[in-house]
């Protein structure tokens, strides 16, 4: 679902925020970065709605608590008709903000991006570059009329099965590892609801997000989901029926003991967690007990892992191409040699569950 990059030509982008001052800031990033164009700025859904269709941008940046039409419901309308990449600029601090951006992906929106790094005191420079790769990465996806988008209809709110009491159960044999990054929060959230309360393994998860959002990233799974959705934290003991999400600016490793291990070394490959050392530990650790997932998401992280739990007997799933926002790393895991089986979004919980059975 990407587009080929035509290299002379430059990324149109449109700003929606209602803050004067971050669209003044933002679209100083954009003027300022030679490979983009600044062709509009909007101060809420509905100018950004309007001025589409006229001004066909390749990115549209959009806030998320705004007056008149807010982020959410705009990203609804856009999405159902006028299909463009949007990255969500939102505020993670802010729960109320953070769940609409998730509930903004569902909708059809590509990625989320803190905000707060126009006034940042600290690391501002390379927040601005991230924010800029950020923009360069959903440019080139080629988005289509979101299902979930129908114009004027409610936000979908799905009847989610009351969680059990808490009990403490330990994992019975598999251990399910996924990893994604852009189009990886819609995709978990389409597998994990599929799951049972009462299913029987582990899962761990990394998903490359922008740093802040991961709490409110597994806040919004869990309200989703039947089992279980929790920031992993260093020491704690993994339980059965629950999925644990590598926080952002950590490792997450698995050890012998069903102890998680948050690690703070140096990125791998540019990736803070890394999927390839999250799948390495299970490949020690869990060897032939063990299921890889690779989902929707840009570049490679993951496959040196996912080759090293393939070599330990471990079976691994890839999301396929047409239903991944991004095929870049399933795709890298299917070159390799090392995937068993490729999988349409709608498929993969189903043989989650069937491999938990088997096991």
């Amino acid at each position: 679902m990407e587009k080929k990059a035509d290299s002379k030509r430059k990324i149109r982008v449109l700003v929606t925020d209602d803050s004067p001052l971050m669209r003044q800031f933002l679209s100083g990033v954009i003027e300022a970065t030679p490979e983009f164009s600044l062709v509009g700025v909007a101060a809420n859904g509905e100018e950004a709605l309007k001025l589409i269709p006229e001004l066909k941008p390749d990115v549209v940046t959009m806030d998320i608590a705004m007056p008149v039409l807010d982020g959410l419901e705009a990203t609804q309308q856009i999405m159902a008709r006028h299909p463009t990449p949007i990255l969500i600029v939102s505020a993670s601090h802010a729960k109320e903000a953070t769940g609409l951006a998730f509930k903004a992906l569902a909708y059809g929106a590509l990625d989320v991006f803190d905000k707060s790094f126009a006034t940042a005191a600290e690391g501002r420079e390379v927040k601005i570059a991230e924010f800029i790769a950020r923009i360069k990465i959903v440019s080139r996806v080629r988005v289509i009329r979101h299902p979930f988008a129908k114009a004027g209809t409610a936000p979908i709110r799905m009847a989610v099965p009351e969680k059990p009491a808490s009990s403490e159960r330990a994992p019975a044999g598999m251990l399910v590892a996924i990893a994604a990054s852009t189009g990886g929060p819609h995709a978990l959230q389409e597998i994990l609801r599929e799951l049972p309360a009462d299913f029987p393994s582990s899962i761990l998860i990394v998903q490359h997000i922008s740093e802040g959002f991961d709490v409110g990233l597994a806040d919004w799974l869990g309200h989703q989901c039947s089992i279980a959705v929790k920031l992993a934290s260093d020491g704690l003991t993994i339980q059965a029926g629950t999925a644990y999400l590598a926080p952002t600016g950590s490792h997450l490793r698995i050890g012998k003991n069903r102890k998680l291990a948050l690690t703070d070394e140096p990125a791998q490959d540019g990736y803070k967690p890394s999927a390839n050392l999250l799948f390495e530990s299970v490949a020690r650790v869990y060897r032939e007990r063990a299921l890889g997932v690779i989902l929707s998401g840009m570049g490679g992280d993951g496959v040196v892992g996912l080759r090293e739990m393939k070599r330990a007997g471990a079976r691994i799933f890839a999301q396929d191409e047409a239903t991944s926002i991004v095929f870049g790393m399933p795709k890298a895991a299917v070159e390799a040699g090392i995937v068993d089986s490729v999988l349409a979004l709608d498929r993969i919980a189903a043989a989650i569950l069937e491999s938990a059975a088997r096991d």
